[in-house]
């Protein structure tokens, strides 16, 4: 058990018969009336998103959750395949488990989040960014920045689709944030 003031971005907690990671919150003191806690939650099972405000310094029951390291091996018609790196053991997932199943490529090593009282997979996060290759964007030409967006469509080789900035091309590694889809930087 712990209290409204030790919430943090990333906490796991139990609400509502259900897991849910703190997205995003905030303490609020009025000047007049109790303060409380406006949180955004998210639920580990489903991926739902919620708001929720908790008053001051209520109780909050929080989950311990464990990450193991394993590696993407492929896709069929069951889901996506994993491998545990330490006893070889193979698992599935569905497609609504994994936060940017885009991005998976063979051999790309993801930690999977398991309730640790429980032992039950409540996810697969990808590494924070991925090295990829573009596999189509249009030339980008000169005087296209009049609109002050200097970005262009690209797609990549997982076949997801990324905006670049102008000066990437074809065939060219790129790195791209798994948590927001967007371009970081180019790979030398």
């Amino acid at each position: 058990m712990a209290t409204t003031a030790e919430i943090k971005n990333g906490l796991n907690i139990v609400f509502n018969n259900d897991i849910y990671a703190v997205v995003e919150f905030q303490h609020v003191k009025p000047g007049k009336g109790n303060a409380f806690v406006r949180t955004r939650l998210k639920s580990r099972t489903t991926g739902r998103q919620l708001e929720h405000t908790f008053p001051a310094g209520a109780k909050i029951d929080t989950a311990r959750v464990e990450t193991r390291e394993y590696q993407y091996l492929y896709k069929d018609e069951i889901g996506y395949h994993f491998m545990n790196n330490e006893n070889f053991e193979q698992m599935s997932l569905e497609e609504h488990q994994i936060n940017a199943p885009q991005y998976l490529t063979d051999g790309i090593v993801c930690l999977v989040v398991y309730h640790a009282e429980k032992d039950q997979v409540l996810g697969c996060e990808l590494p924070s960014s991925v090295s990829v290759k573009v596999t189509y964007t249009e030339p980008g030409l000169k005087g296209d920045t009049a609109s002050g967006n200097a970005l262009k469509h690209a797609t990549v080789d997982t076949g997801a689709k990324v905006m670049v900035p102008l000066f990437i091309n074809i065939d060219e590694q790129i790195k791209v944030d798994t948590r927001t889809n967007e371009y970081i930087e180019r790979v030398k």
